[in-house]
């Protein structure tokens, strides 16, 4: 018997370049992306660390021309974050005014005035002895004093220039603290992307390498959001939204591709995605084996995150992602 329906044939809109490309529901474009740039107090010359291929710490003396770099690939905007010399158990180095971040907003300021937007990260764990994300009392972590810290932080990146703020500290109350000691200090237009749900995930190894970060003792595990609570990872991000924050972030992102949709189901705001160092280690790592193309798996990832509703990624495939989009 003869079907009354006639045959649905979905390949007709795949059967050549041009026709597929008419069809294509998602794209993506060096626009979506955020290049992460590591600087290092009193460094002489560039380094790498191995479980980061490809990626650098840099002197001051080389953030020009790193900026430049990436600028010209035309990706929009960059995420600092530093390397300090000295520790403290106060993280001072953190809000210094001659801090190394602090010195190289100021230098990209200069050199690019507003072509770029300038992110810089806001915790302590880069800065402390203790290597975790906020201040100690005893062995305990400390939320509002932690928040008192990050506020100065803050600031001292706005005095610099900085164009958003991105706390990733993940105390209770960061952003509104942020927030009111930015407005207070006259600060209105510097924006805050907050990392509102952060994940206590291993995928970050990498980067603790890259920026010296490891918890000298315990873990992570009481401020940082379970991965297996996907609810509590929508009341951080609401409470995030209620304290002014004007993009939040879900990280890491390939293991949280549900999160990134539900949280754009849910809340009208900008929604970010960092692609972490882990995320990144292990498609370099394939690849090297050669298991793997790297450029193909690269933009399966990338292109699943966009899909999933992230309107902006952060990822240490930037600048290769931009390489592949402006030369298609």
């Amino acid at each position: 018997m003869t079907s009354s329906f006639p045959t649905r044939r979905l390949r007709r809109l795949r059967k050549n370049e041009k026709m597929r490309n008419l069809v294509q529901e998602i794209t993506f474009s060096p626009n979506d992306l955020i290049c992460p740039v590591f600087v290092q107090e009193d460094l002489k010359s560039r380094i790498q660390v191995d479980s980061m291929a490809e990626i650098e710490r840099l002197p001051l003396s080389d953030i020009t021309k790193e900026v430049e770099e990436i600028k010209n690939l035309k990706i929009p905007a960059i995420m600092l974050f530093g390397v300090p010399t000295k520790k403290d158990d106060a993280g001072t180095a953190a809000f210094v005014d001659d801090g190394i971040v602090q010195k190289a907003i100021s230098e990209i300021r200069k050199n690019f005035g507003d072509s770029i937007v300038i992110m810089a990260d806001v915790c302590l764990c880069q800065y402390t002895t203790s290597g975790h994300c906020g201040l100690l009392k005893g062995n305990h972590i400390d939320n509002d004093s932690s928040n008192e810290t990050l506020a100065k932080i803050a600031l001292s990146q706005a005095r610099a220039g900085v164009d958003i703020v991105s706390p990733s500290a993940m105390m209770d109350g960061q952003v509104k603290a942020i927030r009111e000691r930015l407005d207070r200090e006259g600060f209105t237009d510097v924006g805050i992307m907050s990392h509102s749900a952060k994940h206590r995930s291993s995928f970050y190894s990498p980067f603790r390498d890259m920026a010296s970060c490891a918890p000298q003792f315990g873990d992570r595990k009481s401020y940082q959001v379970p991965f297996t609570n996907p609810r509590e990872a929508m009341r951080e991000i609401e409470s995030d939204i209620n304290e002014g924050v004007d993009i939040v972030m879900v990280k890491p992102a390939l293991a949280y591709l549900d999160l990134i949709a539900e949280a754009k189901r849910r809340f009208n705001i900008p929604i970010s995605a960092y692609s972490v160092s882990g995320e990144y280690a292990l498609v370099k790592g394939a690849a090297k084996q050669g298991w793997i193309n790297e450029i193909d798996v690269m933009s399966e990832i990338l292109f699943s995150i966009k899909r999933a509703g992230a309107d902006m990624i952060v990822t240490y495939f930037a600048k290769m992602m931009a390489k592949q989009l402006n030369n298609p």
